[in-house]
């Protein structure tokens, strides 16, 4: 993928007038726009006074949001995240956020979905005022990211902890509709229905985005759940995969995968979840827990495990009244995070639910593609 901007000051009847090409796609894509765009301004029938600027190369374009095209050559508006450290996200150790760690190599940026995903022709985009998709299970989400091409695959539980901590640093959570097309606590915020329940994508106003802005990303709180690659529970023991290696379609994360690593406290003992005496759902590395299904508002879960990799997967009270619930029980269970439209004061960027079977199809369920431009060459920034 290439990046170009070219500029042109022309003259038409002496008034000066500018004229700006800025695109993101394949090579070919932007070698073809680049030299339609000088030849159409070059053959018009008005004098050129000077080029403000023409590369010779494809510059990088500084925006938030950016187009991405994919395989099929359809665009997804993309909101460019920057790399940064667990000291500057929570105060944690100066190691890069996992996020940008994919393949063993450090990446300085990964792109998010702008808006929740719609399907078309069996490929998530993210594109605005669309239908969510939904109704599809965790690995067939996975399969139909990842058929969009190199780079391209399912937003990571690394990749929405990275967000859900930018909201917890700031002190700005998403709002979102949480009460059948409305925010539950102020119903003057809404979106577009387009069934009793469920908004368009990007419909609600700006304070439905990650930090408020209007190029923020937006529907992180309710609307649909969506499904995360590489988090769980099985048999009451929490898993990841290293880094963001769940971005690489090589690594294995199906049921029975090669590529689950147990999640370690700082001691480095593995963290179970379940019940604790008092009925509260517990993260700890104690084995004489309830192995049951447990849930609470964030501020009431018994964090006995002091972990900084939960805490890089904003596992732990970023939002105090938001929800988490996990199934300590017998058996594996998948993450999904943000919440739908009937999750009132629960919902948020750190709700999150570690109880879904990956074979759930649920009208409630849905997800967004994530992408990062891989290295060409061998990266001098490798771990």
């Amino acid at each position: 993928m290439s990046t170009v901007e070219l500029k042109k000051r022309l003259v038409i009847s002496g008034d000066e007038h500018e004229l700006e090409l800025r695109a993101e796609g394949s090579d070919s894509m932007i070698q073809s726009l680049s030299d339609t765009f000088i030849k159409c301004v070059e053959s018009a029938d008005f004098e050129i006074s000077e080029d403000i600027t023409e590369p010779e190369r494809p510059i990088d374009i500084e925006h938030d949001v950016v187009v991405i095209y994919d395989n099929a050559n359809l665009p997804s508006l993309m909101h460019r995240f920057r790399r940064t450290t667990d000291a500057e996200l929570f105060g944690g150790s100066q190691k890069v956020h996992p996020a940008f760690i994919i393949g063993g190599e450090i990446y300085d940026e990964i792109y998010i979905s702008v808006y929740q995903n719609t399907m078309i022709n069996g490929k998530p985009y993210s594109l605005p005022m669309a239908k969510p998709v939904t109704d599809i299970t965790l690995d067939d989400f996975e399969k139909a990211c990842f058929s969009k091409g190199e780079g391209w695959h399912p937003m990571t539980a690394q990749e929405w902890g990275l967000i859900a901590n930018l909201c917890a640093k700031s002190g700005v959570f998403p709002h979102g509709n949480t009460k059948y097309g409305k925010y539950h606590a102020d119903e003057n915020e809404h979106g577009e229905k387009y069934d009793n329940n469920r908004t368009l994508t990007g419909s609600g106003p700006v304070t439905w985005t990650h930090d408020h802005t209007p190029t923020g990303v937006h529907d992180l709180c309710g609307n649909v759940w969506e499904w995360l690659r590489g988090m769980r529970v099985k048999d009451g023991i929490l898993y990841q995969c290293k880094d963001n290696d769940a971005a690489l379609p090589e690594t294995d994360l199906s049921k029975d995968g090669k590529d689950w690593e147990t999640i370690k406290d700082d001691n480095g003992c593995v963290i179970r979840c379940g019940q604790d005496n008092n009925g509260n759902l517990i993260f700890t590395t104690r084995e004489d827990i309830d192995a049951e299904y447990a849930g609470d508002e964030w501020e009431d879960v018994n964090m006995e495990a002091q972990s900084e990799t939960l805490k890089e997967l904003a596992f732990y009270p970023g939002e105090k009244k938001a929800y988490c619930y996990a199934d300590g029980t017998d058996g594996e269970y998948c993450l999904i995070r943000g919440g739908h439209w009937s999750s009132g004061a629960n919902a948020g960027v750190f709700y999150s639910s570690l109880y879904a079977p990956r074979s759930i199809s649920s009208a409630f369920v849905g997800g967004r593609s994530a992408y990062f431009k891989k290295h060409r060459t061998p990266c001098p920034e490798t771990l």
